[in-house]
């Protein structure tokens, strides 16, 4: 597939590149390369693959839907090195 220059230089300005025409021409080739390649995938017969999610046949894990206290504020300041008011205290860093 041919990628004309104007385009490399559409998506080269879209991703904040700055290429020279040597660049642009490489890159050109490049790109109708990849997209030849990804043409070919059209070519499979993918209806008797089944569709997933993880390309490793495992169990998803799961925890159970238990209501929980969320309100750990207590056990979170006790492991701060200072806290007033229920807020951890931190020094200045700006004056």
């Amino acid at each position: 597939m041919s990628i004309p220059p104007e385009t490399v230089k559409q998506v080269a300005l879209l991703a904040r590149l700055q290429l020279d025409d040597a660049a642009v021409g490489s890159l050109a080739g490049q790109l109708g390369a990849i997209l030849d390649l990804a043409g070919q995938l059209d070519e499979l017969d993918t209806r008797e693959v089944v569709p997933m999610s993880h390309p490793l046949d495992m169990p998803i894990p799961e925890r159970a839907d238990v209501v929980v206290n969320g309100n750990r504020r207590e056990a979170l300041l006790a492991n701060a090195p200072d806290h007033v008011q229920g807020y951890f205290q931190v020094p200045r860093i700006i004056e």
